[in-house]
């Protein structure tokens, strides 16, 4: 498993952005593009947050907005949403376009504080809400969300799988925003494990440490792990060195994202 390869490739993940939590987002510390998967020709966005656009139609592997199949949204937080609506102009052509799925939770379409715009909706192949311990596909990719999240809102992480170009078995799991609870480790258990680590230690806020993090790598033994959604304290302590520390002590292969950095899913 490389974290750069030819842009050719069929199966990769690109990290459009690695930042998180309120004063990164609002600094620009770090992008908060989201995340780009391309999977076997499926083409998945998580989260587009401020920027998530740009990011996309600057990245240097070519990404197209039009070829996105569907665009996944964890939770209405600005940092994970705040790009939601204009991704969903350019999948679909700016409305000329039926196409397009987009799978959120029903508080993000609904309520005076929904973040996806309505006119927005009759724009989309399908809108997908949400559920704890459903199923739904994207072709031939299928996306579960295994169990709600304890963070304010209503939020939920992915398990993804495919069937790569050479025609193995991948999952993927992205932790998106929670507080730590035991479960998490039996339920995101994948080949590459994607985690929003915003915090360097414990707190009483509702997000994960870099000590949960270990403690859910340790349960579930990935082939790799990605720590990405960096908060002040995390880019305080460098998150390449604090990943580097975890793959000696835990004897698996963990990443510190950059922006822009492209992770190819060879294994």
């Amino acid at each position: 498993m490389r974290k750069h390869n030819s842009v050719g490739d069929l199966d990769y993940i690109v990290f459009l952005g690695t930042g998180g939590a309120r004063f990164v987002v609002s600094k620009q510390l770090r992008a908060t593009g989201g995340i780009w998967l391309s999977l076997n020709k499926t083409n998945l966005i998580i989260d587009p947050g401020p920027g998530a656009l740009v990011r996309v139609v600057n990245s240097k592997y070519n990404l197209r907005p039009e070829l996105l199949d569907a665009i996944l949204v964890s939770h209405k937080h600005i940092d994970h949403s705040n790009d939601v609506n204009i991704m969903i102009e350019a999948m679909t052509g700016g409305g000329t376009k039926k196409r397009g799925i987009l799978l959120c939770p029903q508080d993000a379409i609904d309520g005076e504080d929904r973040v996806i715009l309505p006119y927005l909706r009759s724009y989309l192949q399908e809108i997908v809400v949400l559920k704890e311990g459903l199923e739904y596909y994207v072709n031939d990719t299928k996306i579960s969300t295994p169990i709600k999240h304890k963070h304010p809102g209503e939020v939920y992480g992915f398990l993804i799988e495919f069937h790569s170009a050479q025609n193995k078995k991948i999952k993927i799991a992205y932790i998106a925003d929670t507080k730590y609870f035991d479960q998490l480790a039996l339920v995101y258990k994948s080949d590459v494990m994607i985690f929003n680590v915003i915090k360097l230690e414990s707190s009483e806020l509702e997000h994960l440490s870099v000590e949960d993090v270990k403690t859910i790598i340790k349960a579930s033994n990935p082939k790799a792990a990605i720590l990405t959604h960096f908060g002040m304290t995390m880019l305080r302590a460098r998150p390449q060195i604090i990943a580097e520390a975890l793959s000696r002590e835990l004897k698996v292969k963990v990443f510190a994202a950059y922006d822009g950095m492209k992770f190819d899913l060879d294994i």
